[in-house]
């Protein structure tokens, strides 16, 4: 799987789990916390999936990296937001496999899904946080998930 930097431009899962700890030797006194979420756009024929992995060091500013996933297009919203909450745990599911959280094991974790009191998506919220919460993680919706809603949004353009 590739991923992106917005300056450093593509690495792999390792280059940015070694980019992730450069980040935090920088100031191992800081909190930090770790922030996943996707979200998708649909355009014709396909829908591109974005999922953005972020490193906030509280109150401090933050790291991002971010990765994509085409799919044949998805026009139903709850399908779309179900595959959405899927990829940010697989994301999850693949950081553990790594190792990622041998290095980070004491920083909170949050998942950020792309659904809020406001508009369709409201139907979706106690499935999709049900589901998240229900695997052990932190579940947050707009207008707190900023990861899905700003961040990830923003690559999906």
């Amino acid at each position: 799987m590739e991923f992106f930097h917005p300056r450093k431009g593509r690495c792999s899962l390792s280059q940015m789990i070694e980019g992730i700890q450069a980040y935090v030797r920088e100031d191992e006194a800081a909190e930090y916390k770790v922030v996943i979420g996707t979200d998708s756009q649909t355009r014709n024929t396909e829908t591109l999936f974005v999922t953005a992995i972020i490193v906030q060091r509280i109150g401090r500013g933050a790291l991002f990296y971010y990765t994509r996933f085409q799919h044949r297009a998805i026009k139903e919203l709850r399908y779309r937001i179900y595959r959405e909450t899927e990829y940010s745990l697989t994301c999850v599911e693949m950081l553990k496999e790594e190792g990622f959280f041998r290095f980070f094991s004491n920083f909170p974790m949050e998942i950020h899904l792309d659904v809020g009191q406001k508009g369709e998506t409201r139907k979706l919220i106690q499935e999709v946080v049900g589901w998240v919460t229900s695997v052990g993680y932190t579940a947050k919706i707009k207008p707190d998930s900023y990861a899905a809603s700003a961040v990830a949004d923003r690559f999906t353009k």
